[in-house]
């Protein structure tokens, strides 16, 4: 069943402001305030500070992400993973498919360690907004951090429950919120009118040459104005390419209309801390509490896409063999997306939770975010430049070598911030990226210390046993290809003579598509011998009992290979637990219990 785009023009823009903008829409709650504790909020700073966040906006997520990225989908998919596949089938073989793939595993690690900071980061500084409540303004750090991490620990306790059913009302919501942005924004900028100039890039420029290195150390704060842009390519197979790009508009009017009201309001009020809160509040104390619970509503609903964005890249990860297979529930009977991996989700948990205890306030957060954003930018626009290289849209690249470069000027500012806890976001990136890179190299590790036998090899001791008798009823055999056969099945059958009257080898091949089901069943490979392949797209989701039944075959047993690593190498150790942690393919695709039968087979790496 692959997924349809069918929804009408503004149903589109609703759900993609629910699914999609979370991220970035929640960023004017802390860039302003996190930039001008940086920097003295005079007027030609402020100035130049609005002209940098506009343009940032525009380069970093219309033109690279909007324009450029989303214009390289597989089937409307997108993301760092189907870049990598794209890559693939243009390249073949050579050394720059070994570093689009070292690119592609440290782009999705560091999205999945951002996955960790921008719950974070968002639900503190909006909790972080009670304090400019009168009766509240005394409340201790510790306290506004406890009730942050009560509403991190019941957003994760609900996943499993499925996002499906209210997920209909995030949309709506960050419609009010969007909008409460634009008209606060507007009111603000009617005090100060010619605050509007700022978008003239001479501004930015000025700054630059006002400012020198400090200027350019700035850069690690104002890309917090455009962090969730990565969102929009990475969550199009969601919602399909138009929705998210027409939603994007209005969300960059929004966002841009009320940092200029911010910045108008800093220009009135150079002391303001917390200023888009300060700001709200000025305008109305009425509203305020509102606005309040409006932005820690659109905070749960960024998450709650960031959750959905890292369980959707895990799963794309399982499928194209990058990372483990862990057990995944289907949460929707019909949105194919929304799936839950509980051991990830309770892994984010502790991971968000510790960093919102260890980091205290939002703005020491800050310091620690920026980093795996503009690297994860980075890394997109390089596998940008290495797919339209090989297009017929080669004038595309040196537009995308231009944005790699103002990528790389960012990535490079927030190294100021490494003392200060952009560490974090490198150790968090690292434990995903260690786990891919131990993966990958020991299952072709395995592969090789298995020895597989040659199928013509196999088949003349398998007729000759077949011929002495077989158990009556239909033997299903799990293997990885059909031209070599695993040392379980040689076990099985030619080593303890278990031959059914039909034996069933099932081989299950994700395609590069993300959606499509295709079987080829083979009957007369041998006597009682058929071949089962499955082709699947690597977003689809199985249900093998169901193909099988289709396809006339009922089994009696199931036999899958266990291997049992035995290992002096450290690296081999950790693949050892990885493998033993995790469920093997049978228990991930859910076959019935009662049936199956587990041969260990005992592998020196």
């Amino acid at each position: 069943m692959s997924q349809k785009h069918e929804d009408s023009f503004w149903g589109g823009i609703v759900k993609a402001l629910g699914l999609v903008f979370g991220d970035i829409g929640t960023s004017p709650i802390y860039t302003l305030t996190v930039v001008f504790a940086m920097t003295k909020p005079t007027v030609s700073n402020v100035y130049g500070i609005l002209s940098l966040i506009f343009w940032t906006m525009t380069i970093l997520v219309t033109a690279e992400y909007a324009w450029l990225a989303m214009s390289l989908g597989k089937k409307g998919q997108g993301g760092e993973i189907v870049l990598r596949e794209i890559i693939i089938k243009l390249f073949k073989k050579g050394r720059i498919l070994a570093f689009a793939g070292f690119l592609s595993f440290l782009g999705v690690s560091l999205l999945l360690g951002d996955g960790v900071i921008t719950p974070a980061i968002s639900i503190l500084s909006a909790v972080e907004g009670l304090l400019l409540i009168p009766s509240l303004a005394a409340t201790k750090q510790s306290v506004l951090v406890f009730i942050a991490a009560m509403i991190a620990f019941t957003l994760f306790f609900f996943q499993s429950r499925g996002t499906d059913k209210v997920a209909k009302i995030f949309g709506p919501i960050m419609i009010v919120y969007f909008g409460s942005l634009l008209i606060s924004g507007v009111v603000s900028i009617a005090g100060t009118p010619a605050i509007i100039s700022a978008i003239n890039p001479w501004h930015a420029v000025e700054f630059f040459r006002q400012n020198g290195f400090a200027g350019y150390i700035v850069l690690s704060e104002v890309i917090l104005c455009s962090t969730g842009g990565e969102a929009l390519y990475a969550d199009m197979g969601h919602l399909g390419k138009k929705p998210i790009i027409r939603a994007w508009y209005f969300v960059f009017a929004a966002l841009y209309l009320n940092y200029l009201g911010q910045g108008a309001f800093i220009l009135r009020n150079p002391d303001a801390k917390n200023i888009l809160f300060a700001m709200i509040q000025s305008e109305s104390a009425l509203l305020y509490i509102p606005f309040l619970l409006l932005t820690i509503m659109a905070t749960i609903i960024a998450s709650q896409s960031i959750i959905s964005g890292v369980f959707s890249i895990v799963y794309q990860g399982i499928t194209t063999r990058l990372m483990p297979l862990f057990k995944v529930d289907y949460t929707s009977s019909h949105i194919q997306s929304q799936i839950y991996i509980g051991a990830v989700n309770w892994t984010l948990m502790v991971a968000v939770i510790f960093v919102m205890f260890f980091f205290q306030k939002s703005g020491n957060l800050a310091a620690a975010y920026g980093m795996a954003v503009t690297g994860s930018m980075t890394i997109t626009a390089l596998m940008m430049i290495m797919v339209f290289s090989k297009t017929t849209k080669k004038w595309k690249v040196p537009i995308v070598a231009i944005i790699a470069m103002i990528d790389i000027v960012y990535f490079t500012s927030t190294f100021s911030k490494f003392p200060h806890g952009a560490y974090w976001s490198l150790i968090l990136a690292s434990i995903p990226f260690a786990t891919i890179l131990i993966w990958t190299n020991g299952q072709r590790f395995l592969y090789k210390a298995l020895r597989p036998l040659e199928l013509d090899i196999f088949l003349l001791s398998y007729e000759q046993i077949y011929m002495k008798g077989c158990i009556s009823g239909t033997a299903l055999f799990f293997l990885k290809g059909l031209e070599v056969i695993p040392p379980y099945i040689v076990h099985c059958v030619i080593r303890s003579n278990i031959i059914y009257e039909r034996n069933i080898f099932i081989s299950i091949v994700r395609t590069d598509e993300p959606f499509d089901v295709n079987c080829h069943h083979k009957k007369d490979v041998g006597t009682g011998l058929e071949f089962f392949e499955i082709n699947a797209g690597y977003m689809e989701v199985l249900d093998i009992e169901k193909l099988l039944a289709t396809n006339g075959i009922k089994e009696k047993v199931i036999f899958y290979g266990i291997e049992d690593i035995e290992t002096r190498n450290p690296i081999w150790k950790v693949f050892a637990l990885i493998k033993k942690l995790t469920p093997n393919f049978v228990q991930f695709n859910k076959l019935p219990a009662a049936k199956l039968q587990g041969v260990v087979t005992r592998v020196e790496m």
